[in-house]
């Protein structure tokens, strides 16, 4: 076996414990679950994105957090994703905030909650959107949200937006 199969597989025993705790977790203690597991992702993500240059630009951001991740062996493959019915990759809403879409194509989140048997959209994906609010709040100095808007088998679809400062000249 190789040593990058190796590794995977050692990590995936791993997720599927993580898994098991996490739907242990989430019978015991219940919503307060997500919470926890936010907290924990935030604070992963802003360790692990400590010395990465800061920028303005969302798709530099995600490109240092890609980097993060690569640098950290965590499978969390994401791009962005325009959808035909979008008139640009980046938008700006109403209230200057930047809202784009990913697309999460070989998450091991995802993974272990299949290996599971445990269902998505739980404490554990909580903790990725705490990774990235973490990391991006290292890289661009502002507050994130990452929500689901589809979970599935073969990838998840996500939208994220950068919650820009209030009172920054648009």
């Amino acid at each position: 076996m190789s040593d990058l199969m190796t590794t995977r597989a050692a990590l995936q025993e791993t997720m599927t414990f993580l898994g098991a705790i996490a739907g242990g977790i989430e019978e015991a203690i219940g919503e307060s679950a997500n919470s926890i597991t936010y907290l924990a992702g935030k604070r992963l993500g802003m360790r692990f994105s400590e010395n990465v240059p800061k920028t303005d630009d969302v798709e530099e951001a995600l490109d240092s957090v890609h980097r993060v991740l690569l640098d950290n062996n965590c499978l969390w493959h994401f791009e962005t994703f325009k959808a035909h019915d979008r008139p640009a990759l980046v938008q700006t809403t109403d209230s200057g905030d930047e809202d784009l879409h990913l697309v999460f194509r070989d998450c091991m989140i995802r993974q272990s909650l299949f290996r599971f048997g445990h269902t998505q959209k739980g404490s554990l994906c909580t903790m990725m959107f705490g990774f990235f609010s973490g990391a991006l709040l290292n890289v661009m100095g502002v507050d994130s949200t990452l929500e689901i808007l589809h979970a599935g088998e073969n990838a998840c679809l996500k939208r994220l937006v950068i919650h820009k400062k209030r009172g920054e000249v648009q």
